[in-house]
């Protein structure tokens, strides 16, 4: 058994939650977006994948480098969200969630890549999606959606747009470990960055962004240059084996649910991956 050591009071919480002396906090409805490309600059083969380091003052996965995403807003299940492609129904017989619950996973999906990439996946009709969201306007909405002024219903339904939940497939299902004091409930998804729009530095949770090959990533991880958290570290292993970014589309999928426990191992107590092949650098 492998694992992740877990010092000071990480380690003592741990002890007291499986003491049963500790109750764990709720796991909060999340999503998460991997967002991809083709590799530029003449680079043949393989993906790139969008990523942002959250800021080092964030109370959540501070410093690491992670994809865009986020909790469910209680107005992302909201029915008045324009909708086109695979019904929430759909959506939840994939993710095993009720009907609602996976209205809001799929808009909060949508919601949090814009708000995080400045890339919006929805068109004016089921089968367009807008060009660019770059202008002043754009970034107004952005950040109203981000203080919450405005809702995703609201804004799609301002500026006359449809989601398109058909530019997000489905990948995996993370659930964060008892011992954490924020806890996410995180079905995540990947989709491609759409023709003619592009990322751009958002600010807000973010103090950089990149487009990274995941074995760049994983490469800067092994030498410590940046902080991978275990659900990104391994959606990166499982991106590297990819010749494109229509195979990571296209490619037969099956959402397995990762949670990560809790255990103590010689004496140590560490939190361990529900994976015996899967090894954190």
């Amino acid at each position: 058994m492998n694992g992740i050591p877990l010092p000071g009071e990480l380690g003592e919480r741990a002890r007291a939650i499986i003491a049963g002396a500790v109750t764990p906090v709720p796991a909060r409805d999340a999503a998460t977006v991997v967002l991809l490309r083709a590799p530029e600059g003449g680079r043949a083969g393989g993906v790139e994948v969008y990523m942002i380091r959250r800021k080092t003052s964030m109370a959540f996965a501070a410093g690491a480098y992670v994809f865009p995403g986020g909790g469910v807003d209680r107005r992302d299940a909201d029915q008045a969200v324009a909708w086109a492609g695979p019904a929430p129904e759909t959506w939840g017989r994939i993710f095993g969630a009720d009907t609602d619950t996976a209205r809001g996973l799929v808009c909060a999906a949508v919601r949090e890549t814009f708000e995080e990439s400045g890339v919006l996946l929805a068109g004016p009709g089921a089968e367009t999606v807008v060009a660019d969201t770059t202008a002043a306007d754009w970034e107004a909405d952005r950040e109203a959606l981000i203080d919450r002024s405005l809702s995703l219903a609201e804004f799609l339904n301002k500026r006359g747009l449809v989601l398109r939940s058909d530019l997000l497939r489905p990948w995996a299902h993370w659930i964060t470990p008892d011992v954490e004091r924020r806890r996410f409930d995180t079905r995540f998804f990947v989709a491609a960055l759409p023709p003619g729009q592009r990322t751009r530095d958002v600010g807000g949770e973010a103090d950089q962004v990149a487009w990274l090959r995941p074995e760049e990533a994983l490469g800067q991880a092994a030498k410590r240059q940046i902080f991978l958290m275990p659900p990104t570290f391994r959606t990166l292993t499982e991106m590297a084996q990819y010749d494109d970014v229509s195979a990571v589309l296209t490619g037969p999928r099956e959402i397995v649910t990762f949670k990560p426990r809790i255990a103590e191992v010689d004496g140590e107590m560490r939190l361990v991956i529900p994976d015996e092949d899967y090894r954190m650098p």
